[in-house]
């Protein structure tokens, strides 16, 4: 059995993307995260990490210059994704029997709570209804942005439908996401109607359900990327009035809201979201512990005198 560390960091790998179904980018990013602590330390040998390593690496981390943001440093959940990788590795090579420092002995840094960015319901509706229905491309991109707000999934689960991943007889279908996990996400009567209204423009016979415009009425493959889907959205936010940011993800958060603030229970927001860990979806109770406050604050003992 190797010891040499590159070796195991490699076996690792494959595990994650054989055994354990992680998609291609999760493992060029553990990759990544795993060549960067081994190239710091200088280690070759696993049973060499040590708390000192770790620490010293953390110190380091800590000081890194952050390339997205001019003159500061690595945001503390980056770092944490770091440290991430690095606990998953040690934990497989207790798997293997393999000596090195106790993974659990890595604890993440503390990072501030989350801020979600969102939109409000005036601002969705004017979103949902600034593409030109009329043309083309408008049918196409009302399309998206109303499957975005009906189904919460992600940019890269919408990227990756095909025309025959839906059947418009039917207000459900089944998408793979993050870890190749399959769940079900739902139509409502109005993206049903905008994917209808879309796939009738349509006159090519192209797999992907969302294409470039030359391709809507000739025979050339260009299924839309992620990157053109978030500047569709950001085009028809500023066509909107929308001041704020806008992305895919951030229509994901109203999709989530909108069913907690409407009843729905967590647990099953989790699953139309795709996330493995209930704790994960539990951001979203904070903005709807607002929305519980605003109903006591306006209906709560009107009756009663002052």
């Amino acid at each position: 059995m190797s010891s040499n560390i590159t070796v195991l960091k490699r076996e690792f790998l494959e595990y994650l993307e054989i055994e354990k179904g992680r998609s291609l980018k999760t493992v060029e990013n553990y990759d990544r995260y795993l060549t960067r602590f081994i190239t710091q330390t200088g280690i070759n040998d696993p049973s060499l990490i040590s708390d000192e390593e770790v620490r010293a690496y953390r110190l380091w981390l800590n000081r890194q210059e952050n390339r997205q943001k001019y003159g500061g440093t690595l945001k503390r959940n980056t770092q944490n994704y770091h440290l991430i990788a690095l606990r998953a590795f040690l934990r497989y090579l207790v798997k293997r029997k393999i000596s090195s420092l106790a993974p659990d002995t890595i604890e993440l840094a503390k990072t501030p709570a989350r801020n979600l960015d969102l939109v409000s319901g005036a601002e969705l509706e004017r979103l949902l209804s600034a593409p030109d229905s009329t043309q083309a491309k408008g049918l196409r991109d009302r399309a998206i942005l109303e499957l975005f707000f009906s189904t919460g999934l992600r940019v890269s689960e919408l990227c990756s439908l095909n025309t025959d991943s839906i059947d418009l007889s039917r207000d459900e279908f089944s998408v793979r996401g993050k870890g190749e996990k399959v769940r079900v996400v739902f139509l409502s009567p109005t993206a049903k109607d905008a994917l209808r209204d879309y796939l009738k423009k349509r006159k090519d016979m192209e797999d992907a359900l969302f294409i470039g415009l030359s391709t809507i009425n000739k025979n050339k493959s260009e299924r839309l990327t992620s990157r053109s889907i978030e500047r569709i959205v950001k085009q028809y936010a500023i066509k909107a009035g929308i001041g704020k940011k806008m992305t895919p993800h951030i229509l994901r958060h109203s999709f989530a809201t909108d069913l907690l603030q409407n009843g729905a229970d967590i647990r099953s927001v989790q699953m139309m979201l795709g996330h493995s860990s209930v704790s994960t979806t539990q951001i979203y109770t904070h903005v709807t512990d607002k929305h519980l406050k605003e109903i006591h604050q306006n209906f709560h003992a009107k009756g009663r005198k002052s």
